[in-house]
């Protein structure tokens, strides 16, 4: 048998053992796949005040970035509302804790302390939801 035969005897398994690969590749990345973690996620939604300026809601919002930033066992932080409900309602974030524990300190942190004194008197109502596994 020819070298270049010997080649061509080769490529065709060898290809075909590359294609099952990629395939079964394709089908594990595909396939859906959510988990259950054990972190607390909390949802505050806020109805202003009629004396709340758009300015005030912004820096509401970037103050409790910088709440979340300086309190232990905060993971994650949403800032960003798509839809909020009920319709008068207009604000909306969420913040992802490590633990109940985390979750259960955070309004007792300096930072989040300072940002009720300052803008707890614009919020007219707000809702708060907290949500595990």
């Amino acid at each position: 048998m020819k070298p270049a035969q010997l080649g061509r005897l080769f490529s065709v398994p060898l290809a075909a053992a590359a294609a099952a690969a990629l395939l079964l590749a394709g089908l594990a990345v595909a396939a859906k796949v959510h988990g259950r973690p054990k972190t607390v996620i909390q949802v505050v939604t806020i109805k202003w005040t009629a004396e709340a300026a758009p300015e005030q809601r912004k820096a509401a919002l970037a103050e409790i970035e910088k709440a979340a930033a300086a309190a232990p066992g905060v993971r994650n932080l949403w800032l960003r509302a798509l839809r909020v409900q009920p319709r008068d309602f207009m604000t909306a974030y969420a913040i992802e804790f490590d633990d109940a524990t985390a979750a259960e300190r955070f309004p007792s942190t300096p930072a989040y302390e300072q940002w009720k004194k300052r803008f707890l008197p614009l919020i007219e109502e707000s809702y708060t939801q907290q949500l595990t596994n």
